[in-house]
């Protein structure tokens, strides 16, 4: 399969892994710390569970709420991240910076 596209999203919410990687996550929190909408956190968590890189769960928290998935990196997905991530870095470090007047 193969690797899933890093996306400025997904590099956000691999951040937001890789901040706790052993803990387990919400989708809500996920969306209020990395500030993606639904509509793009939640296609991302599943593109990211098929390629193996996140596990999911369902969860009951309490009586008569709803069960939740919960979500957490694979030890492939830490691996993976620190990677991207660290690409990614370089990729910023290297762009040049804006100067006023320069277009």
């Amino acid at each position: 399969m193969k690797e899933p596209r890093m996306s400025s999203q997904t590099v956000r919410l691999m951040e937001a892994f890789v901040s706790d990687p052993e803990s387990w996550r919400y989708g809500y929190d996920l969306s209020r710390e990395t500030g993606l909408m639904s509509g793009t956190l939640y296609p991302l968590l599943i593109r990211l569970t098929k390629h193996r890189l996140l596990e999911s769960q369902w969860v009951t928290t309490q009586q008569g709420t709803p069960p939740r998935h919960v979500y957490r990196l694979t030890a492939k997905g830490v691996k993976f991240a620190a990677e991207k991530l660290k690409e990614a870095s370089r990729a910023t470090s290297r762009r040049p910076a804006f100067t006023k007047g320069h277009a």
